[in-house]
Parts: C-alpha cells; sequence; structure tokens
C-alpha cells in the first residue's frame, strides 16, 4: 500500500545517486542537500521542510501552547453558551471534556507527519490532492481561520473598549457612532489588529516565547475571576446549584449532539494544521504528550471554571452572562478592571495568533510561494479577518455554536478524513520530501490535482452540511441563516453530526478509490 517506487528510469547506485532524503535513527526524515528543488514554483523557505537540527519544540512547548490557546475567551464562551442555552454545568463540562477527547484523536494522526518529515499542513495535503489540489482544503482552511482572526480581533477589541469605557465612567459609550458601535469601538479594534500582526511578524520563536509566559498567566486570571464571582454569590454553592433547564431527557440530547460537533468543531481547524507547530518538534514523544497533557485537560478546567463563573452571574445578577469582557466590565474596582483588561489582551493573542494568523499565512504561501511569503500571509489574512465582519458570526451563541461551529466542523472534519486516510492508510506514513514540491513528481497526479480526494471531498462535505438547518425559538422566530427544513432537507438528520459524518464519509471513499491502483496512484 505505500509509494515507495520513484517515476522515472530505474534508481542508480547510491555513490552517483545521492538519497533525497535521510532517515535518523529515531525514525525523522529530512530532505538531502541540494535535493530541495528550490527554483520550483511549488516551492519557498517558508515550506521548505524544517531540518532536523532545527526541530527543537519540547512537550512543554506543546502543552504551552494548548494552555494559551485553550484558555482564550472563545472558549471561555463555548462552555458559558451552554449554559446560556439551558444546560447546567455538569452537562456543560461533560460536552465539552468529550468533544476534546474526541478532537484529540485526529490531533495526534495529523501532527504526527509534522515531527517526522518537518512539513506544514500544506505541503502535507499535496500527498493527498496533489501539489496544486492541496489549494483547495488549504484555502478553505484558510478561509476559516480569517474568520477566527476576525472573531477574537472583535472581542479583543470589545474587551479593551468594555473596560476602558468603565475606566472613563462611560463616556466611551456616549461618543458618535460609525456602522451602528462607537467610534471608540472601532479604534480599539483596530489597535489590537495592529499589535497582533506586529507580535505575528517577529516570527515562530517569538511565538513560542510567547506562549510560553502567556499559559500560566490566563490561568491566574480566570481563577481571579471565578473567585470574585464566588465571593459576590457568598460562596460556590449557588454556583454549583443552577438547575439544568433541559434535564436529562429529550431536550437535553436534542440539544447535546449538535452542541458536541459543536466544540469538536472549535478546534477542527487545528485538527488539520497542527503539522504547522509539530513540525518544530523534537520527536513525536513530544507532540504527542505535549498536545494529549494539555489539550483535553486544559479545556476541561476552562470550561469548569467559565460555567462555574457563568452560574454565579446568573446567582448574582439574575441572568446568565456568558461574555467574561461583559461579566467584568462589572467590577468597580479600578486594579480589577486593569487586570481583567491585561487578561483578556494576553488571553486572545495568544490564542489569535497561534491558531488563526500561523497557518493561513501558511496556506497563502502555498497558493503562489514566489509571490507570497509567511510574512504577506499574516497580513492578507488579517486584511480578509476584517471584511468577513466578525461580529456576526458571533452575535448570538445560537449563531455561534450551531451555524458557525457546526458548519466549520462539517467541512474540516471532511478534509481530516483524507488526510488521515491518505498519510496512515494508503501511504503507511512513507512520504518522499522533494516530489511534494515538484510538478514532475509521484504527487502530481493529473495536472496537479487529484480527482478521487476531490471527490471524497465534495461527497463528504455534502453529506457533512448539506442538512444544515436553523432552530426557532419559543416565539417562532428562526434563529440562523438556513431553512428550517435544512438546505437539503433529507440530510437534514445528519446535520446534528457534521464533523462526524465528514471525517468518517469522506475516509472511506477516499480508500476505496484509491484502493488496487499501486503506485499508479501516486504517479499519475
Amino acid at each position: 500500500m505505500t509509494d515507495t517506487v520513484p517515476t522515472g528510469p530505474p534508481p542508480q547506485p547510491a555513490a552517483q545517486f545521492p538519497a533525497s532524503q535521510i532517515t535518523a535513527a529515531d525514525g525523522r526524515v529530512e530532505i538531502s542537500p541540494g535535493a530541495y528543488p528550490e527554483h520550483s514554483p511549488f516551492a519557498n523557505e517558508d515550506l521548505r521542510p524544517v531540518p532536523l537540527a532545527e526541530r527543537k519544540w519540547t512537550t512543554y512547548n506543546f502543552a504551552a501552547l494548548w494552555i494559551s490557546m485553550a484558555h482564550c475567551i472563545p472558549s471561555w464562551t463555548l462552555a458559558s453558551g451552554l449554559v446560556a442555552i439551558g444546560m447546567d454545568w455538569k452537562q456543560a463540562v461533560f460536552t465539552i471534556a468529550l468533544a476534546n477527547i474526541i478532537v484529540l484523536l485526529p490531533m495526534l494522526a495529523t501532527g504526527h507527519a509534522g515531527p517526522k518529515y518537518g512539513i506544514p499542513f500544506p505541503v502535507l495535503a499535496r500527498a493527498s490532492f496533489g501539489v496544486r489540489g492541496a489549494n483547495i482544503p488549504a484555502l478553505i482552511r484558510a478561509g476559516v481561520a480569517c474568520g477566527w482572526f476576525g472573531i477574537q480581533t472583535w472581542i479583543g477589541g470589545s474587551g479593551i473598549f468594555a473596560l476602558g469605557s468603565k475606566l472613563t465612567g462611560g463616556e466611551w459609550e456616549k461618543a458618535g457612532q460609525i456602522a451602528g458601535n462607537p467610534w471608540p469601538l472601532w479604534l480599539c479594534f483596530v489597535l489590537f489588529w495592529a499589535l497582533q500582526i506586529a507580535i505575528i511578524y517577529r516570527g515562530m520563536d517569538f511565538l513560542r516565547h510567547f506562549e510560553n509566559w502567556a499559559a500560566p498567566f490566563v490561568i491566574v486570571g480566570a481563577f481571579v475571576l471565578l473567585i470574585w464571582i464566588a465571593v459576590k454569590a457568598d460562596g460556590f454553592g449557588h454556583l454549583l446549584d443552577q438547575p439544568s433547564k433541559l434535564g436529562w431527557g429529550a431536550d437535553f440530547w436534542t440539544v447535546f449532539f449538535p452542541s458536541l460537533m459543536g466544540m469538536i468543531g472549535f478546534w477542527s481547524t487545528l485538527s488539520l494544521n497542527i503539522p504547522d507547530f509539530t513540525r518544530f518538534g523534537a520527536g513525536q514523544r513530544a507532540q504527542i504528550w505535549g498536545q494529549s497533557l494539555g489539550l483535553p485537560t486544559t479545556m476541561t478546567l476552562f470550561a469548569v471554571l467559565a460555567v462555574l463563573v457563568t452560574s454565579g452571574s446568573e446567582a448574582v445578577y439574575g441572568e446568565a452572562i456568558w461574555d467574561p469582557v461583559t461579566l467584568a466590565a462589572k467590577a468597580d474596582n479600578v486594579f480589577g478592571l486593569i487586570f481583567a483588561l491585561i487578561t483578556v489582551l494576553v488571553a486572545t493573542i495568544s490564542v489569535n495568533i497561534a491558531a488563526n494568523v500561523v497557518s493561513p499565512a501558511y496556506d497563502l504561501a502555498n497558493l503562489a510561494p514566489k509571490l507570497i511569503n509567511f510574512r504577506t500571509g499574516a497580513l492578507i489574512t488579517g486584511v480578509i479577518g476584517v471584511l468577513i465582519f466578525p461580529w456576526k458570526l458571533i452575535s448570538t451563541p445560537e449563531f455561534y455554536i450551531f451555524t458557525w461551529l457546526g458548519v466549520v466542523g462539517g467541512l474540516l472534519g471532511t478534509v481530516a478524513g483524507i488526510l488521515i486516510a491518505d498519510y496512515w492508510i494508503v501511504r503507511r506514513t512513507v512520504l518522499h520530501l522533494a516530489d511534494l514540491y515538484k510538478s514532475e513528481g509521484r504527487y502530481w497526479y493529473a495536472s496537479g490535482f487529484n480527482w478521487r480526494a476531490i471527490l471524497a471531498f465534495t461527497v463528504g462535505g455534502l453529506l457533512a452540511v448539506g442538512g444544515s438547518y436553523s432552530t426557532v425559538d419559543a416565539k417562532g422566530v428562526k434563529q440562523g441563516p438556513f431553512p428550517v427544513d435544512g438546505l437539503i432537507p433529507f440530510l437534514k438528520p445528519l446535520a446534528d453530526y457534521g464533523w462526524a459524518i465528514g471525517l468518517a464519509s469522506a475516509l472511506v471513499l477516499y480508500v476505496v478509490l484509491m484502493a488496487g491502483r499501486g503506485e499508479e496512484r501516486a504517479e499519475v
């Protein structure tokens, strides 16, 4: 099942034609000196395999990366949003913990190619979609990441505005409006956007150091908010006593499954682009332990903090305040407001740059390697993140969890299924690095496109999101952009399981389409 025979004339003696790649004793592979086709239109320095000597990220680096990414405002709103739509704290934590255990599996599967070959996601996708065809999943993932960048930047800017308005006695809220919002809010949004772009221009090593200290700082900030609301609520008892509005019957399970897919969809982008980080890993142990210790544990801990604080806000203020910035703005202490502001900034920057700028920057570089480098890709990401109107995407918990995350998860789960099938089942983790950058190599397929991967993606994506639908509230008002009966009514029953349906169907179909082709499957 592995593609081990190169195209062209029979292999020559090693002394005359040196091997194009070198395998270290621990199984990691690097490209041989002179074998990288640097003049190829599909190659540049940002996409080049990372040399073994430069793969230095340790278990702590990966764990810190996940801790800082998990402890962000959208992660908080995931958990608190579940409370806001009727779950109690136990149901919300259960949903999030299960989702993160499930999504960890494709994270580890796709992350394996990073430390082994030192390649980012768009280059890994060339093995299955073709050297040119890889732009399809790369641009889809880039579009999703741009959306996330915009959402996070809007949240960060809103946090600055809300807390700054509190410090100025509400003067910012009284300022003149532009497009329905006070102009200081837009100013905060732009300044926060510029700050993030400036940081990413410092490069990946600077990002690693930033994540290392940001992770523990944000954890402390979350615990401070919990203690504050517990004091306001006269203890933790009230936080734990808020009952579920859904119970454990049919009403709960109707909400549970789309919520579970939404929680998985939250990290579905990272389940694809994790090779962008693991390519710097010192070995498989570092990425496996780092991710396993960093993702499910910290997301569950943060979920507990979020639902406790949100439940406490209901006990104190009579309503579940699912936005931590809005809740923090209710503090009367100036020091507390400033601390909350700094925490919001650090939390948002740490996840936004790592999760939503690094990856689309690589994706856009993959589109035109000779014209777009990593920094140019980062700037394009920032511009697109503004143009998608992120303030609309996070307008309500229903729209955020079921519409945005559900559709995103379905599409990206489909891509993950193809990548996992190709790397683990079809190729058994064997890749030929130089050919990933060539127009005449084994991953060129037909004019650079593997129609089998494209067909598997189309079918899987249709099954995953074709039945997307909107719910209605108690007054019969539609809560979302889709028809109540679904885009394709007979696919509506599958919509609540979009990520799983997309991953499984694309994986199986791709394996079937690639079966029995021998070496031809990687050379056509």
